[in-house]
């Protein structure tokens, strides 16, 4: 039985969906809220209550042209530059990324052997996830629907670790990013199993602010391979930290939201969630 928040989620999922496939059409809330068997009053609060704006404002986040706004407005020099100034405030939280580290080749080849590691359910605004960590950081983030066969890809991630299920302090802390708090972000730590070309894609997402979107070529010109595009895509596709490593901040050259491992739905709400996250920390003052 899902909670409320899960409930909540699967509903904004829904509606989400909907204005996806017809945004060229603008619905309006009465027509979203039909569509869900909601009373456009109630849908109106419950999408504010999860998103932080209103569905109309929403629906401008999400379009097309507002993601070929924020590409136009985002040029290379001035990212770059945002990421080594450091910027403050919510609004850049990628610069509190500051521990990332590679498991070592011997670990990565024997799939976890002598690892010990924890892992746990948790509730996100996203719906439900698993969240597992090693002594050193997180190495896994998923969402899932069914938690038997989530645990299942995590054992496939590391088939010689030793697991237990048990929330740590590491995890605590990488699920506060869900609250857009910055005290505890500073202490979120990353130990990851990749080949270096992937742990060199990830930490360039990392660099891609809050609200900000960026594209396949762009991520590949950032880590001076500018004709690797494909390769890019295929290592932004093998992320094992759903949004801790904001993958889904990467769009299709021409705007469109593209594919997404835990489905375009998530990664539209996603989008629309922190864009809305953004506008409100900049009007009031962060």
């Amino acid at each position: 039985m899902k909670n409320q928040d899960q409930q909540n989620y699967y509903r904004i999922a829904e509606a989400i969906e909907y204005i996806r496939n017809n945004f060229k059409r603008q619905p309006g809330l009465d027509e979203v809220a039909a569509h869900i068997h909601l009373s456009p009053f109630h849908f109106q609060r419950l999408f504010s209550d999860w998103a932080g704006t209103t569905p109309k404002k929403f629906l401008q986040y999400i379009s097309l042209e507002h993601a070929k706004q924020l590409l136009k407005e985002q040029q290379v020099t001035l990212f770059d530059a945002a990421f080594e100034t450091g910027l403050s405030g919510t609004g850049r939280l990628h610069d509190l990324f500051i521990h990332i580290e590679g498991m070592t080749p011997a670990d990565y080849k024997n799939g976890g052997r002598n690892l010990v590691i924890n892992y746990s359910f948790a509730d996100s605004p996203f719906g439900n996830l698993i969240v597992a960590s090693t002594p050193k950081g997180i190495c896994y983030l998923a969402f899932v629907d069914d938690e038997t066969e989530a645990y299942g890809h995590l054992e496939k991630q590391f088939p010689s670790a030793l697991f237990q299920r048990k929330q740590d302090l590491l995890q605590q802390n990488a699920l506060s990013i869900f609250q857009m708090k910055p005290g505890n972000l500073s202490d979120i730590k990353l130990h990851l199993k990749g080949t270096p070309f992937q742990l060199k894609v990830w930490e360039a997402l990392l660099k891609i602010p809050l609200g900000k979107l960026s594209t396949y070529g762009r991520i590949a010109a950032q880590i001076d391979n500018a004709g690797a595009s494909r390769a890019v895509g295929t290592a932004i596709g093998s992320n094992p930290v759903s949004f801790l490593i904001p993958c889904h901040r990467v769009i299709q050259s021409s705007g469109a939201i593209g594919g997404y491992m835990w489905g375009s739905t998530r990664k539209t709400a996603m989008i629309g969630w922190e864009s809305a996250r953004t506008d409100r920390s900049e009007m009031s003052g962060f």
